[in-house]
């Protein structure tokens, strides 16, 4: 859960849709339309072909739209064409391919090979230059020869990841391997294969086999000579995350974002004004991320202007910076503000001893509180909610939230419709402001509705939106011992489609 969080807070909004030309009706799409009658006999006919599982209220569904059918428009003319093609998956005959294939999001793009037989995630850019050439990467060989200099220079990108297989001859069971193993991770990263390792810019020569993983950060570069698939890809998933990883508005580092919060392990994470204080902390934090690396710790280096989403998200002020926090994968954080540089370590090594108190988010809690729907904060649950004896509804909800705003004169309603009811009550629960008990709910979306019994009955609300219904799960699942509130219920409808992360 903690993972689909983060992607929240990397989420970045992209300008939504320049109105098309009028001739672009007399032009003929180049992205054909899939949907459950026909996406198995279109699929099972192309060996390469790239599908966008979208729906039509997403905004970045419509913002990549028109770079998609360009990227199409281009693709067509490649030799042998790239097809790219789309399906609605927000259509009710449609869900069982989404379910399928796995979506959780939209846009999600999936690479099928083989007739479909291969399924790869689409991890490239989302303007259609980037999306012609990752795709024409992508369709080509899983790892290209590497036989001069001059291809050495062509196909590796010193700000990138690069994975080159150094062979005595491109035959035999580790240069096989390596061939696999390139095939299975071709959509995460680019492969290369040489016989002579002085052909590449970080060049050592080698006497045996070797995977060597070049990389912009650490040592640079680092070999294994074990070609077990499952060996070479614990390698690079280790290999592949920076001793520090640097958040800050370069693009070049945002892959590097996502393996941080993506990996297992508790994340340390220390915010400073890099324009004032970069030099001051550098150093020092990365001797203790290099001491404790290995250890079960994650360490990320970000600036203060281009971490605004993760302050919202810990509820910080700019005056608490430099501020170091760390936050474990059960959800539970520890905070140090006003850090200076030569109290990291010691503060750390306190941390990892036991001898840090838990850093809790809570709003105050409310002096007045006498709206239909009673506001919750994290210092308060307890009481509203497990020890208050009653039955209670909450919403789990974030402000800017388009479904959340619909839903609130519902549950307005329904609160109105329990006033007299003193075993009800229906409370919200600004997530955004507040940490959620993650060892009880489970928030991965807004609005996300807990109901508990008063005998302490906890379940989630997954029904339709509207009053009726509500009402009707409350007096179904309240505890049996207090009255069921005899209210007459409106539908009112409201879209209960999930709002996009």
């Amino acid at each position: 859960m903690v993972s689909k969080v983060w992607c929240v807070l990397l989420l970045v909004s992209v300008a939504v849709l320049c109105p098309a030309a009028a001739a672009a009706d007399e032009e003929v799409e180049k992205v054909l339309t899939l949907d459950s009658s026909n996406f198995s006999d279109v699929v099972s006919k192309h060996d390469f072909i790239v599908v966008e599982f979208y729906a039509p209220w997403c905004g970045h569904c419509k913002s990549l739209a028109p770079e998609y059918e360009k990227a199409a428009s281009i693709l067509s003319s490649h030799e042998p064409p790239i097809v790219l093609a789309k399906v609605d998956a927000n259509e009710e005959a449609n869900k069982e391919l989404a379910t399928e294939y796995k979506i959780q999001g939209f846009p999600t793009i999936k690479i099928l090979r083989n007739g479909g037989k291969s399924v790869q995630d689409y991890n490239g850019p989302r303007q259609a230059d980037g999306i012609v050439d990752y795709l024409k990467k992508q369709a080509g060989p899983a790892s290209a020869e590497i036989k001069s200099a001059e291809d050495a220079s062509s196909l590796i990108d010193e700000k990138k990841i690069f994975l080159v297989g150094v062979f005595p001859k491109f035959s035999g069971e580790e240069f096989e391997s390596f061939m696999a193993l390139a095939d299975k991770l071709r959509a995460d990263y680019d492969f290369g294969h040489t016989l002579d390792a002085k052909l590449l810019p970080r060049g050592e020569s080698v006497s045996k086999p070797t995977l060597r993983l070049l990389k912009p950060f650490d040592e640079l570069f680092v070999d294994s000579q074990d070609f077990n698939v499952e060996a070479m890809e614990k390698f690079i998933e280790a290999s592949t995350v920076p001793t520090v990883t640097v958040w800050n508005n370069d693009p070049d580092n945002h892959p590097y974002i996502n393996k941080f919060f993506e990996g297992p392990g508790s994340k340390a994470m220390l915010f400073v004004d890099f324009s004032k204080e970069q030099d001051a902390f550098e150093a020092k934090y990365k001797n203790v991320a290099t001491l404790y690396k290995g250890k079960g710790i994650s360490f990320m280096f970000g600036d203060v202007d281009s971490t605004q989403n993760a302050f919202q998200y810990f509820g910080l002020k700019a005056e608490q910076a430099p501020v170091l926090i760390v936050q474990q994968t059960d959800g539970q954080k520890y905070l140090k503000a006003n850090v200076e540089p030569d109290q990291i370590e010691s503060w750390v090594k306190d941390y990892l001893e036991g001898l840090v108190k838990p850093y809790i988010r809570s709003e105050p809690i409310p002096e007045v509180n006498d709206e239909p729907v009673k506001v919750v904060v994290r210092h308060s649950i307890q009481d509203v909610v497990f020890n208050s004896g009653k039955n209670v509804l909450l919403e789990f909800y974030a402000p800017w939230c388009g479904h959340c705003k619909s839903l609130a004169p519902i549950l307005d309603e329904v609160a109105v419709s329990f006033e007299k009811d003193p075993d009800v009550l229906i409370a919200k629960f600004d997530a955004t402001a507040n940490d959620v008990p993650s060892d009880t709910f489970e928030v991965q979306g807004f609005p996300t509705l807990y109901f508990r019994s008063a005998s302490g009955n906890l379940s989630q609300y997954d029904g339709d939106r509207t009053k009726e219904d509500i009402i009707n799960f409350i007096n179904n699942n309240r505890d049996k011992s207090a009255p069921s509130s005899s209210v007459e219920t409106e539908s009112v409808d409201v879209d209960s489609a999930k709002d996009e992360l």
